[in-house]
């Protein structure tokens, strides 16, 4: 009997961003769950899904959350509609959600977080450029899922990003931060898998420790799975 594959969704923007989301695509087959694409236009039915992935991206429209614009405008109002839509059916059905980036952004302001807009004037150890390379220190709290996820209190991760979570949305904490202070990881430790991570780890997958946290993902989509609805 073939063994059963998982099918996690994974969100994108309607063009562009092919290389995150065909890095998401790539380790998530490798072990052994059946990626699909979804993209703003597409219907999405939680019920044919194990689990969801949401992908980094454009920045997040401030009026989302009752903000005026800080910095020039890079937004995908398409986006920001399709994937709030995905991140609270996702929620409402309790699958397994992992986002990424712009996507843990997103799912903190759908619980009623908020976001900072810029983050040049809050950096104070480390650096503001943008690099794909693991230079940034990542440091996890005890007693979180996270931690158990990727086996450390401290590890390297990469940085794209130019805004990043402030006051966190309803049920969430935080699961990490880098060395100034910022907020790098957020969670629901009453959730089986409600994650989301600041930077990419799907850059940098010749790394265990993040190969680690897509395997917890594919592991609660496969334990969804054999849940009744």
């Amino acid at each position: 009997m073939t063994k059963y594959r998982p099918i996690i969704g994974i969100t994108g923007p309607r063009l562009k961003a092919r290389m995150p989301r065909w890095s998401v695509a790539l380790i998530l087959r490798i072990l052994g769950a059946k990626p699909v694409q979804l993209r703003p236009g597409d219907s999405f039915n939680p019920a044919n899904f194990d689990a969801v992935v949401i992908t980094g991206g454009h920045d997040v429209d401030p009026v989302l959350y009752a903000a005026e614009p800080e910095v020039k405008p890079n937004y995908d109002g398409d986006r920001d509609e399709f994937e709030s839509h995905v991140i609270r059916q996702a929620m409402h059905r309790q699958l397994p959600l992992l986002g990424i980036c712009r996507g843990a952004q997103l799912l903190n302001v759908c619980l009623g977080g908020n976001l900072m807009q810029e983050l040049k004037s809050r950096r104070r150890i480390t650096s503001n450029r943008w690099t794909i390379l693991p230079l940034k220190t990542l440091c996890v709290r005890k007693d979180t899922h996270l931690i158990e996820y990727l086996g450390t209190a401290q590890c390297k991760i990469n940085s794209l990003h130019n805004q990043a979570i402030d006051t966190l949305g309803k049920n969430l904490t935080v699961s990490a931060r880098d060395l100034d202070g910022i907020i790098q990881a957020i969670e629901d430790p009453a959730a089986p898998f409600l994650i989301g991570v600041q930077w990419h780890p799907e850059f940098l997958l010749y790394r265990k420790r993040q190969r680690l946290l897509f395997r917890a993902l594919v592991t609660a989509a496969s334990i969804r799975a054999q849940t009744p609805a």
